[in-house]
């Protein structure tokens, strides 16, 4: 089998345009390779509550789950700080979104696929 070279829409940092960011302005995609996904707030519950919507965002845009390698919980307890900072460690192909654009190549190569999709047969 020869792999066919494919091109996806990635910005400056190498994640796709597509990618659901995290909401607040306090939460960040990081830049390293395994990709930590920091969310930051006074409230332990909000920031979890973040992190958790932002997860589903990205498993319906990726059209399967997130490979989270890691939940890193951390504290800054300066007076200026923001108190918890929750940390998903994120596969940077799933943020790329990889995954789509294997299925879309799929889907193109074979026919009655229809909706990009690998067949059960793939």
């Amino acid at each position: 089998m020869s792999e066919k070279p494919f091109s996806l829409d990635l910005d400056d940092s190498g994640l796709a345009h597509a990618l659901p960011r995290p909401p607040h302005g306090y939460d960040a995609i990081q830049d390293v390779p395994y990709r930590p996904v920091g969310f930051r707030d006074d409230e332990l519950p909000s920031a979890l509550e973040r992190s958790a919507r932002w997860l589903r965002d990205v498993q319906n845009w990726l059209g399967e789950p997130v490979d989270v390698i890691g939940v890193h919980l951390d504290y800054d307890d300066s007076p200026d700080g923001i108190y918890y900072e929750v940390k998903l460690l994120c596969n940077d192909e799933d943020l790329a979104g990889v995954p789509l654009a294997l299925r879309a190549r799929q889907g193109k190569e074979q026919p009655g696929t229809g909706n990009g999709t690998p067949s059960a047969a793939g």
